[in-house]
């Protein structure tokens, strides 16, 4: 017979070993190797910024079209000889744009604009090289983090995109009597290089904290903040675009009086063209036009964001959208004294990096909001 228990006394089976307690998925050690994929990311990014500066200068320099053929592989290699550099600009004297515009160059001319291009077309190939060994490396050796494959690899998916619609933007110019890159492809090139500088920010800014303290801080989100957001960045992409076609028509460098347009609200005869649709990509005065709209539409939206922003709970979501209205000060003042200057380079450089400034500053404060930072009370107040 077993000897009674006292009423208090636990209960306990000391011939097993006590286990230790495991914890859930929050309390889980991180897997992968988040800071490093970051790291990677972040050049990345570093050489995506540099690829839009570079893809301007060559715009601006009226070299896109220098390069006649598109060879991935055997045109990283430039002409090594004098035989070889008379064979490629013998290639550029057959298209329009040395027929029509620049007839009078001669070879050490063409060499200038050739360098532009192939650098351009030499840095898009290392940005391909760089995330091939980075994506490659962490897969090989399995440092991914959970979830991120898909993410990381459709980057090279959108990067090897951008180099089939460098060539067919290139190829616009090369007949029908075109001097110049059709604008509307132009803009297709690059809104996809502002996508994918985008989601590589977007990577980083979520790869900076653990997965359990994203998953913690998206119950503390603020949806209307984050509609609003959304909208700045759509409408901060059409501008994007519209920045796209005044280069591609060189409309900045005309009406170069603000706030009129040649004395008018309206630049002269803004349909002109004949059919009506080519106005909108083809007409200087109506791309300069709509341009300069949807840039006070931005800056009034911006204000808007930027008041119910500061309504935020979170001191970190309230500063991000400082960061924003300041840049989009910034911006347009930019944009008014490269058109009163008549776009020169340095200008029309510098406004560019500006749109790449504010559409980062964009998505971190859209971030932010969408993840935002545990705070004290003080912090909060």
């Amino acid at each position: 017979m077993a000897a009674k228990r006292a009423i208090f006394q636990e209960v306990e089976d000391t011939s097993r070993p006590r286990e230790a307690p495991k914890g859930g998925m929050i309390d889980a050690r991180p897997r992968g190797a988040r800071r490093a994929v970051r790291l990677w990311l972040g050049f990345l990014f570093g050489l995506v910024v540099a690829m839009i500066a570079l893809g301007g200068l060559t715009r601006l320099t009226d070299s896109g079209l220098s390069i006649t053929e598109w060879r991935p592989v055997t045109g990283a290699l430039p002409p090594m000889d004098a035989a070889s550099w008379e064979a490629e600009f013998e290639r550029y004297r057959q298209i329009p744009e040395f027929e029509l515009q620049n007839s009078q160059m001669s070879l050490a001319e063409f060499k200038s604009i050739y360098w532009w291009e192939w650098g351009h077309r030499q840095l898009g190939r290392v940005i391909g090289l760089v995330w091939a060994i980075g994506f490659l490396g962490f897969l090989v050796t399995r440092k991914v983090p959970p979830g991120w494959t898909g993410r990381l690899f459709g980057i090279g998916v959108l990067g090897g995109l951008q180099g089939a619609i460098g060539w067919w933007m290139v190829s616009s110019g090369l007949t029908d009597d075109m001097v110049d890159v059709a604008s509307y492809r132009l803009a297709t090139h690059l809104g996809l290089a502002f996508v994918i500088l985008g989601l590589i920010a977007w990577f980083m800014l979520s790869l900076s904290r653990p997965e359990a303290a994203l998953m913690q801080a998206r119950r503390g989100r603020e949806p209307r903040l984050a509609a609003w957001s959304t909208a700045l960045l759509g409408v901060a992409f059409v501008q994007i675009l519209l920045g796209a076609l005044v280069a591609g028509i060189d409309a900045g460098r005309n009406y170069t009086d603000w706030p009129l347009m040649a004395g008018g609200f309206l630049p002269p005869d803004p349909l002109q063209i004949e059919p009506l649709w080519r106005n909108f990509f083809e007409n200087d005065g109506t791309v300069q036009f709509m341009h300069r709209m949807a840039g006070y539409a931005l800056a009034a939206l911006a204000v808007v964001v930027f008041v119910k922003a500061r309504r935020s709970s979170y001191r970190k979501t309230r500063a991000a959208y400082h960061a924003i209205i300041a840049m989009v000060a910034l911006q347009v003042l930019l944009g008014i004294v490269t058109v009163m200057y008549s776009a020169p380079w340095q200008l029309a450089i510098l406004h560019q990096l500006g749109a790449v400034a504010l559409w980062v500053l964009i998505l971190r404060g859209r971030h932010q909001n969408a993840y935002p930072k545990i705070q004290s009370v003080r912090e909060g107040a």
